[in-house]
Protein backbone atom coordinates (compact mmCIF):
# COMPACT_ATOMS: atom_id res chain seq x y z
CA UNK A 1 0.00 0.00 0.00
CA UNK A 2 1.39 3.20 -1.16
CA UNK A 3 2.41 5.49 1.96
CA UNK A 4 1.04 9.30 1.73
CA UNK A 5 2.31 10.22 5.26
CA UNK A 6 3.39 13.79 5.37
CA UNK A 7 6.92 14.87 6.15
CA UNK A 8 8.55 18.29 7.54
CA UNK A 9 12.45 18.62 6.72
CA UNK A 10 14.05 21.05 8.81
CA UNK A 11 17.28 22.90 7.09
CA UNK A 12 18.92 25.12 9.70
CA UNK A 13 20.80 27.91 7.28
CA UNK A 14 23.61 30.02 7.87
CA UNK A 15 25.27 31.70 5.04
CA UNK A 16 24.98 29.22 2.89
CA UNK A 17 24.51 30.31 -0.53
CA UNK A 18 27.74 28.06 -1.82
CA UNK A 19 25.25 25.10 -1.16
CA UNK A 20 21.47 26.47 -1.19
CA UNK A 21 20.87 25.38 -4.34
CA UNK A 22 22.43 21.72 -4.36
CA UNK A 23 20.28 21.06 -1.26
CA UNK A 24 16.97 22.09 -2.32
CA UNK A 25 17.41 20.23 -6.00
CA UNK A 26 18.12 17.38 -4.20
CA UNK A 27 14.59 17.31 -1.96
CA UNK A 28 12.73 18.58 -4.49
CA UNK A 29 13.96 15.76 -6.82
CA UNK A 30 13.18 13.13 -4.31
CA UNK A 31 10.72 10.18 -5.39
CA UNK A 32 8.37 10.83 -1.82
CA UNK A 33 6.44 14.34 -2.65
CA UNK A 34 4.56 14.86 0.82
CA UNK A 35 7.44 16.94 1.78
CA UNK A 36 6.89 20.13 4.00
CA UNK A 37 10.60 21.47 3.33
CA UNK A 38 10.84 24.03 6.57
CA UNK A 39 14.48 26.16 5.91
CA UNK A 40 15.18 28.08 9.08
CA UNK A 41 17.72 31.15 8.28
CA UNK A 42 19.90 31.69 11.51
CA UNK A 43 20.38 35.18 10.70
CA UNK A 44 22.67 34.90 7.53
CA UNK A 45 24.70 37.66 5.56
CA UNK A 46 25.27 36.70 2.33
CA UNK A 47 22.65 36.21 -0.60
CA UNK A 48 21.00 32.35 1.55
CA UNK A 49 17.53 34.13 1.82
CA UNK A 50 17.02 35.36 -1.83
CA UNK A 51 18.41 32.00 -2.93
CA UNK A 52 15.53 29.64 -1.03
CA UNK A 53 13.01 32.67 -1.54
CA UNK A 54 13.29 31.82 -5.12
CA UNK A 55 12.06 28.06 -4.91
CA UNK A 56 8.52 26.41 -3.08
CA UNK A 57 9.71 26.04 0.37
CA UNK A 58 9.00 27.58 3.77
CA UNK A 59 11.38 29.77 4.77
CA UNK A 60 11.46 30.96 9.15
CA UNK A 61 14.28 33.95 9.98
CA UNK A 62 15.74 34.54 12.88
CA UNK A 63 16.95 38.12 13.28
CA UNK A 64 20.30 37.05 14.55
CA UNK A 65 22.61 33.68 14.50
CA UNK A 66 21.44 31.81 17.31
CA UNK A 67 23.51 28.38 16.02
CA UNK A 68 21.89 25.53 14.81
CA UNK A 69 20.23 23.96 17.77
CA UNK A 70 18.00 27.00 17.93
CA UNK A 71 16.86 26.64 13.92
CA UNK A 72 16.03 23.07 14.65
CA UNK A 73 14.01 23.62 17.72
CA UNK A 74 12.26 26.38 15.31
CA UNK A 75 11.71 24.01 12.89
CA UNK A 76 10.30 21.62 15.24
CA UNK A 77 7.35 24.74 16.68
CA UNK A 78 7.06 25.03 12.90
CA UNK A 79 6.67 21.35 11.85
CA UNK A 80 3.23 20.41 10.49
CA UNK A 81 3.95 17.08 9.10
CA UNK A 82 3.31 13.67 10.80
CA UNK A 83 7.09 12.76 10.84
CA UNK A 84 10.56 14.72 11.24
CA UNK A 85 13.36 15.19 9.81
CA UNK A 86 16.59 17.09 10.22
CA UNK A 87 18.67 17.53 7.33
CA UNK A 88 22.12 19.78 7.05
CA UNK A 89 22.15 21.90 4.21
CA UNK A 90 25.62 20.89 2.99
CA UNK A 91 24.81 16.87 2.97
CA UNK A 92 22.98 15.11 0.30
CA UNK A 93 20.26 11.91 0.42
CA UNK A 94 19.69 9.61 -1.95
CA UNK A 95 16.28 10.18 -3.94
CA UNK A 96 14.24 7.76 -2.52
CA UNK A 97 15.23 7.93 1.00
CA UNK A 98 11.89 9.02 2.03
CA UNK A 99 9.99 6.95 0.21
CA UNK A 100 12.25 4.00 2.15
CA UNK A 101 12.44 5.94 5.33
CA UNK A 102 8.34 6.13 5.26
CA UNK A 103 7.51 3.07 4.30
CA UNK A 104 9.79 1.07 6.75
CA UNK A 105 8.43 3.45 10.16
CA UNK A 106 5.07 3.21 9.03
CA UNK A 107 4.79 -0.53 8.44
CA UNK A 108 6.37 -1.09 12.02
CA UNK A 109 4.55 1.67 13.47
CA UNK A 110 7.55 2.89 15.04
CA UNK A 111 8.84 6.32 16.57
CA UNK A 112 12.22 6.36 14.89
CA UNK A 113 13.48 5.01 11.73
CA UNK A 114 17.33 4.65 11.48
CA UNK A 115 19.29 5.52 7.65
CA UNK A 116 22.63 4.50 6.56
CA UNK A 117 25.07 6.87 6.37
CA UNK A 118 28.45 7.44 4.33
CA UNK A 119 30.66 9.53 6.01
CA UNK A 120 33.10 11.87 4.19
CA UNK A 121 34.22 13.86 7.21
CA UNK A 122 35.15 10.59 9.00
CA UNK A 123 35.36 7.23 6.79
CA UNK A 124 35.61 4.93 9.76
CA UNK A 125 32.08 6.09 10.79
CA UNK A 126 30.47 5.20 7.69
CA UNK A 127 27.78 2.30 7.90
CA UNK A 128 25.01 0.51 6.23
CA UNK A 129 22.54 -2.35 7.62
CA UNK A 130 22.78 -5.94 6.64
CA UNK A 131 18.81 -6.29 6.96
CA UNK A 132 15.82 -4.46 8.38
CA UNK A 133 16.10 -5.01 12.12
CA UNK A 134 13.56 -3.82 14.34
CA UNK A 135 14.20 -3.21 18.28
CA UNK A 136 12.03 -2.50 21.29
CA UNK A 137 14.53 -3.06 24.43
CA UNK A 138 16.62 0.08 25.43
CA UNK A 139 19.58 -2.11 24.96
CA UNK A 140 18.91 -3.39 22.03
CA UNK A 141 18.35 0.11 20.49
CA UNK A 142 21.50 1.67 21.88
CA UNK A 143 23.61 -0.70 19.96
CA UNK A 144 21.78 -1.20 16.83
CA UNK A 145 22.29 2.73 16.30
CA UNK A 146 25.13 2.92 17.95
CA UNK A 147 24.54 6.65 19.22
CA UNK A 148 26.62 6.98 21.88
CA UNK A 149 29.18 7.32 19.71
CA UNK A 150 27.76 8.73 16.54
CA UNK A 151 25.21 10.83 17.88
CA UNK A 152 24.37 12.32 14.03
CA UNK A 153 20.18 13.37 14.63
CA UNK A 154 20.36 13.26 10.80
CA UNK A 155 20.11 10.03 10.31
CA UNK A 156 16.70 9.11 11.83
CA UNK A 157 13.13 10.03 10.82
CA UNK A 158 10.91 10.72 14.22
CA UNK A 159 7.52 10.72 14.45
CA UNK A 160 6.44 14.27 15.59
CA UNK A 161 3.90 13.20 18.04
CA UNK A 162 6.81 11.27 19.78
CA UNK A 163 9.18 14.28 19.61
CA UNK A 164 6.49 16.67 21.38
CA UNK A 165 5.45 14.59 23.69
CA UNK A 166 8.87 13.65 25.32
CA UNK A 167 9.58 17.48 25.22
CA UNK A 168 12.43 16.10 22.91
CA UNK A 169 14.42 19.65 21.96
CA UNK A 170 18.09 20.43 21.27
CA UNK A 171 20.04 21.81 24.07
CA UNK A 172 20.68 25.50 22.83
CA UNK A 173 24.35 26.97 22.70
CA UNK A 174 26.18 24.02 22.41
CA UNK A 175 28.24 23.00 19.15
CA UNK A 176 27.91 19.21 20.02
CA UNK A 177 24.06 18.93 20.14
CA UNK A 178 23.19 16.05 18.59
CA UNK A 179 24.33 13.50 20.90
CA UNK A 180 22.45 14.29 23.93
CA UNK A 181 18.96 14.66 21.95
CA UNK A 182 19.53 11.76 19.88
CA UNK A 183 20.41 9.66 22.57
CA UNK A 184 17.36 10.98 24.54
CA UNK A 185 15.32 10.04 21.42
CA UNK A 186 16.51 6.72 21.09
CA UNK A 187 16.02 5.71 24.52
CA UNK A 188 12.68 6.93 24.62
CA UNK A 189 11.20 5.41 21.28
CA UNK A 190 8.23 3.01 21.34
CA UNK A 191 10.79 1.13 18.69
CA UNK A 192 13.57 1.65 16.19
CA UNK A 193 13.54 0.43 12.86
CA UNK A 194 16.84 0.25 10.60
CA UNK A 195 16.36 1.25 6.98
CA UNK A 196 18.78 -0.92 4.02
CA UNK A 197 19.61 1.82 1.26
CA UNK A 198 18.44 4.58 2.77
CA UNK A 199 21.42 6.69 2.65
CA UNK A 200 22.27 9.88 4.21
CA UNK A 201 25.37 11.61 2.77
CA UNK A 202 27.90 13.11 5.33
CA UNK A 203 29.82 15.72 3.66
CA UNK A 204 33.22 17.22 4.52
CA UNK A 205 33.36 20.61 4.26
CA UNK A 206 35.91 22.92 5.29
CA UNK A 207 34.05 25.63 6.77
CA UNK A 208 31.40 23.80 8.79
CA UNK A 209 31.52 23.76 12.54
CA UNK A 210 32.97 20.78 13.03
CA UNK A 211 36.03 21.27 10.56
CA UNK A 212 36.60 24.77 11.21
CA UNK A 213 40.17 25.61 12.51
CA UNK A 214 38.81 29.02 14.05
CA UNK A 215 40.66 28.79 17.77
CA UNK A 216 37.05 29.99 19.60
CA UNK A 217 35.01 27.79 17.76
CA UNK A 218 37.69 24.62 18.28
CA UNK A 219 37.77 26.03 22.08
CA UNK A 220 34.36 25.55 22.52
CA UNK A 221 33.36 22.82 20.25
CA UNK A 222 35.68 20.71 22.95
CA UNK A 223 34.74 22.05 25.63
CA UNK A 224 30.77 20.51 24.51
CA UNK A 225 32.17 17.42 23.39
CA UNK A 226 33.25 17.09 26.68
CA UNK A 227 29.92 18.29 28.49
CA UNK A 228 28.42 15.68 25.73
CA UNK A 229 31.01 12.88 27.01
CA UNK A 230 30.07 13.93 30.61
CA UNK A 231 26.41 13.44 30.41
CA UNK A 232 26.51 10.66 28.15
CA UNK A 233 28.33 8.25 30.96
CA UNK A 234 25.89 9.71 33.63
CA UNK A 235 23.18 8.71 31.08
CA UNK A 236 24.73 4.93 30.50
CA UNK A 237 25.18 4.97 34.87
CA UNK A 238 21.80 5.69 35.57
CA UNK A 239 19.61 3.52 32.63
CA UNK A 240 22.81 0.54 33.15
CA UNK A 241 23.45 1.07 29.49
CA UNK A 242 26.31 -0.65 27.86
CA UNK A 243 26.77 2.83 25.08
CA UNK A 244 31.08 1.82 24.53
CA UNK A 245 31.56 0.03 21.01
CA UNK A 246 34.48 -2.09 22.28
CA UNK A 247 36.33 -4.43 19.82
CA UNK A 248 35.23 -7.76 20.48
CA UNK A 249 37.02 -9.93 17.41
CA UNK A 250 40.13 -8.96 15.31
CA UNK A 251 41.36 -11.19 11.78
CA UNK A 252 44.24 -9.81 9.80
CA UNK A 253 44.81 -11.15 6.64
CA UNK A 254 48.00 -10.76 5.41
CA UNK A 255 50.58 -10.97 1.71
CA UNK A 256 54.42 -12.00 2.35
CA UNK A 257 53.72 -11.02 6.08
CA UNK A 258 52.26 -7.27 5.62
CA UNK A 259 48.93 -6.81 6.85
CA UNK A 260 46.91 -6.21 4.03
CA UNK A 261 43.21 -6.30 5.42
CA UNK A 262 41.40 -6.84 8.29
CA UNK A 263 38.09 -7.13 9.73
CA UNK A 264 37.33 -6.21 13.06
CA UNK A 265 33.55 -6.67 15.11
CA UNK A 266 32.64 -4.66 17.77
CA UNK A 267 30.09 -4.87 21.21
CA UNK A 268 27.96 -3.02 18.95
CA UNK A 269 27.83 -5.29 16.38
CA UNK A 270 29.33 -3.07 14.06
CA UNK A 271 31.43 -5.25 11.31
CA UNK A 272 34.93 -2.89 9.86
CA UNK A 273 36.88 -4.02 6.84
CA UNK A 274 39.64 -2.10 6.43
CA UNK A 275 43.05 -1.93 4.17
CA UNK A 276 45.68 -1.09 4.99
CA UNK A 277 44.52 0.31 7.94
CA UNK A 278 41.60 2.18 6.32
CA UNK A 279 38.34 1.51 6.88
CA UNK A 280 36.16 1.05 3.31
CA UNK A 281 32.88 -0.73 4.86
CA UNK A 282 31.28 -0.45 8.21
CA UNK A 283 28.23 -2.84 8.62
CA UNK A 284 25.59 -3.25 11.23
CA UNK A 285 24.28 -6.34 12.29
CA UNK A 286 22.38 -7.66 15.49
CA UNK A 287 24.51 -9.67 18.07
CA UNK A 288 22.69 -12.57 19.30
CA UNK A 289 23.59 -13.72 22.42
Amino acid sequence: MKKNNSISVVVPVYNSEKYIVQCIENLLCQSYKNLELIFVDDGSTDCSVQLMESYPVKVVRHSSNKGPAAARNTGIAEATGEYLHFFDVDDLINLDFYERMIDAIVDVDADMACCEMLNEYQPGRTYQFDQKWIVTTHQDKISLTNVGIHGYAVKYLFRASFLRANHLLFEENRLIEDLPFSLQAVYSANKIVSVPNAIYMYKNRDDSIMTTKNKAQMKKRNQDWKYAKALRKAFAKKYHLTISDALIKRTQYEFFQIPVLTKRIFRSGTICWSVFGLCFLRRRTMRTK
